[in-house]
């Protein structure tokens, strides 16, 4: 007996509909490794429509009021929150995702994200009207961008999507967003839930590959082209979009350091760092992959995080006890197991380092120490749940370390000497820096990096206002 497979399709101008030349891709479930559904394989006529409903749709939505887009992302929150079921269940099979953490980790922040961007498309702020020349008057507007163009990793496939989508259309603007090809199933969904609430064209998924993306980015129509994902996909948007000067958002990779001083609370330090290092099987561009310990407790910390890892949990969407299920597809999981297999002699793998099962994507927690710097593992994100341990003599060397990558994404310092954890906190060169905690994140406060990780907030005010440009209006007091 053969099982149907789901039929997934873009979302255009109000209208869901295959590829205009009926191309489509198999979409797999990471747990099983069996095909489950089909989502289009859209090329450039299919990129054209969304762009053109975008467009149609901007003055329209670009002239609401700050209260009108409120009350409509507010709905969506709430209507995301009435179908959470529906969406964990999508996000789940979209990437093998334990059901119980996606529902309980997952969709409330999301929901808290779309309610907080309503309440900023409210609250814009600019500098007071007055007369800064003689007999001239200046206001400042601030208006939304136009169309933009989002590119969403697969990860985190629905939150991601929230954070494009919900800023963009809180400013005023109309959205063109397309999944990651592995993992189109919730954005289709949420297409669907939000077609009853947006004039039509203000928000369309198009679903398809990396040449679907660079289609949209190099379209004429966007005024701005937004990607959560690797540094290559991100170096190539940034070129693509300089050739008509299209304003660019950048989230990319990480390699964040998670320095543990002597004086830290050892117990607390590892429980945390090893739930941040496996959550989501460590496919996450913040994840706590790179602990660098004091010397004098390095030995006592690999042993413990080596037992922690070996006491966690890796298996099936439904299995209420797994802290992560299966990494994305066959080439991460490829990708994960390369790195372990090219480790260098003098490394030593302290748990974990091989596939779990033959049936799906599932990879072991693992932990190396005995690494040096220049190691590949060390320079290179991994992007799955692979801890490694270096050891520092001290804050100046532990610096050294942690700030000697690409990377400038994310941090953390573990330490009771306060002093210290300011010097740190000042000195690394990281996006946000947690202190004594890690991988927490809030709507208030924006989420973004340095360096190689990219440029642009997500989350805040300051990732609302990256979706708006500033206009000077100076009038003659004179008539």
């Amino acid at each position: 007996m053969t099982t149907e497979l789901r039929r997934l399709r873009n979302y255009i101008g109000g209208e869901f509909k295959d590829a205009a030349d009926g191309r489509t891709t198999d979409v797999v479930n990471p747990a099983t490794g069996e095909v489950y559904a089909t989502a289009p394989l859209s090329g450039q006529a299919d990129v054209d429509a969304a762009m053109a409903a975008a467009a149609a749709a901007f003055p329209g939505w670009r002239d609401t009021t700050p209260s009108e887009r409120q009350k409509a992302l507010l709905k969506i929150a709430d209507a995301f929150e009435a179908r959470a079921d529906e969406l964990v269940a999508a996000e789940s099979e979209n990437t093998g995702k334990p059901l119980g953490l996606t529902a309980s980790e997952e969709l409330p922040p999301m929901v808290d994200q779309i309610r907080f961007f309503a309440g900023a498309a409210r609250l814009l702020e600019g500098r007071s009207a007055g007369e800064y020349m003689d007999g001239m008057t200046s206001i400042i507007r601030r208006e939304p961008v136009g169309v933009c163009a989002q590119v969403a990793p697969w990860n985190y496939p629905m939150m991601m999507a929230v954070w494009k989508f919900a800023p963009a259309i809180a400013a005023g603007n109309t959205v063109v967003l397309k999944p990651s090809d592995t993992t189109p199933a919730s954005t289709v969904l949420m297409a669907e839930i939000i077609d009853s609430i947006l004039p039509k064209g203000v928000f369309n998924v198009v679903c398809g590959d990396r040449e679907t993306g660079k289609a949209m980015v190099e379209h004429s129509t966007p005024a701005m082209a937004s990607i959560t994902g690797s540094v290559r996909a991100g170096m190539q948007v940034a070129e693509s979009a300089s050739k008509d000067v299209k304003r660019v958002h950048l989230e990319l990779g990480g390699k964040a350091p998670v320095v543990v001083f002597e004086d830290a609370d050892l117990a607390k330090a590892v429980e945390d760092i090893a739930v941040a290092g496996y959550f989501n099987a460590g496919q996450d561009c913040t994840a706590a992959t790179r602990v660098l310990v004091h010397e004098s407790i390095h030995d006592e910390f690999v042993a413990a995080l080596a037992k922690a890892a070996s006491e966690t949990k890796t298996g099936a969407p439904d299995d209420e006890d797994v802290l992560y299920g299966a990494l994305n597809n066959p080439n991460q999981l490829a990708q994960v197991a390369g790195f372990i297999e090219r480790l260098p002699a003098h490394a030593k793998v302290e748990a974990g380092g091989h596939r779990v099962g033959d049936k799906g994507y599932f990879y072991a927690p693992t932990v190396v120490s005995g690494l040096k710097q220049d190691d590949e593992i060390i320079q290179n994100e991994v992007f799955g749940p692979v801890i490694t341990v270096q050891s520092f003599s001290d804050e100046a060397q532990a610096l050294e370390y942690a700030n000697g990558v690409e990377f400038a994404l994310a941090s953390s310092v573990w330490t009771k000497d306060h002093g210290r954890a300011m010097r740190m906190s000042k000195n690394l060169d990281f996006g946000c820096v947690w202190i004594n905690t890690h991988i927490p994140l809030v709507a208030e406060m924006p989420h973004g990096g340095f360096k190689k990780s990219g440029y642009g907030k997500d989350l805040s005010a300051y990732g609302f206002e990256d979706y708006t440009r500033i206009k000077h209006v100076m009038t003659s007091l004179d008539g």
